[in-house]
């Protein structure tokens, strides 16, 4: 099921996530559906707070980024490992490597891209959608699409990244997202 997208300035995407367990309630119907909203939303990856849910899960599939890449992204980006996964009570264990930009988006700031720098490479410890104790380590756009959906169990988003006059140039925008003044091709919840 399509689930509704929450918008900037709803509280629950300043919360940090509670980590959950393998009785949390339908996890596999809801691993399912944020499968299936990140998709119809053409998303690469989509975190549980952005479908109004304080807990420490994300999904990510940067498979279709790979896919898309033309020849420069391809020198750029030489050793890409492309995944589809699920990352249940994440935590970051390192980050390193020359920080680099990134033009980034977000499924709950539509129509906002900034260039945000992010570490090229990361170390992470997660469960995966069994509950397999995993660790891992990430460079290049996965590790950037990894970041950015970690930073939503965090309650942290990408433009918390961006200097004072960028933040102060897309305020408007902001402010209308949080308004509902903003229409995409999927639902979104908007704060009350």
């Amino acid at each position: 099921m399509v689930l509704p997208i929450v918008a900037y300035g709803h509280p629950v995407l300043r919360k940090v996530g509670a980590p959950i367990d393998e009785n949390y309630p339908d996890l596999k119907k809801l691993i399912a559906d944020m499968w299936e909203t990140m998709y119809h939303s053409n998303g690469v990856g989509i975190a549980a707070p952005q479908i109004n849910k304080a807990i420490r899960l994300f999904v990510v599939d940067t498979e279709q980024i790979v896919e898309n890449f033309d020849e420069e992204d391809k020198k750029e980006f030489p050793n890409e490992k492309p995944i589809k996964s699920v990352f249940i009570n994440a935590q970051i264990l390192n980050k390193e490597g020359e920080a680099w930009p990134y033009n980034e988006g977000c499924l709950s700031i539509p129509k906002v891209r900034e260039d945000v720098w992010r570490e090229e490479q990361i170390t992470i410890a997660y469960l995966d959608e069994n509950f397999e104790a995993q660790e891992k380590t990430f460079n290049g756009i996965t590790a950037r699409v990894i970041l950015h959906e970690y930073d939503h169990i965090e309650g942290k988003l990408f433009i918390d990244y961006l200097a004072p006059i960028k933040k102060r140039l897309i305020k408007k925008k902001l402010d209308d997202i949080s308004k509902g003044k903003v229409s995409m091709g999927y639902r979104m919840i908007y704060p009350k």
